[in-house]
């Protein structure tokens, strides 16, 4: 996988540098330097049909607008797995805790019921297959 993105970058890297190489014929053009700025054009094009050729090969990748956002925002895009990450830990803990709070809850009801519908609550224990309140 990671010559697919090599092969990507490669071709990136040479279509940049022609457009660069383009943009100084451009802005001092003379029309003696017009087979040059043809060659120049006929490049990009190339260039471009090499980058369609990457692009179908790395079809099977989804990047998160926000990566983008990332980037647009002049921030590092491995900052957007790192603030993800982070999320999910702490989203993790709060599950984990509303988790171990309706645990207690659960085993305080059991117990507080016990007391007060003893019979009731051996049925729903025997039903349920619990012994006793944990």
């Amino acid at each position: 996988m990671a010559e697919k993105f090599d092969n990507l970058e490669e071709h990136l890297e040479k279509f940049i540098e022609n457009i660069r190489q383009l943009g100084i014929i451009v802005s001092d053009f003379q029309p003696s330097s017009q087979a040059g700025l043809n060659q120049k054009l006929n490049f990009m094009i190339s260039g471009l049909q090499d980058i369609e050729k990457c692009r179908q090969q790395l079809h099977e990748i989804n990047v998160p607008l926000e990566v983008f956002e990332y980037i647009d925002q002049g921030r590092n895009p491995q900052l957007y797995t790192k603030e993800c990450l982070e999320r999910a830990l702490a989203r993790n803990e709060q599950v984990k805790g509303k988790i171990d709070t309706m645990t207690k809850f659960k085993s305080l009801l059991i117990s507080e019921l016990s007391k007060v519908f003893p019979e009731e609550m051996s049925k729903y224990k025997a039903i349920h297959g619990e012994d006793a309140p944990s």
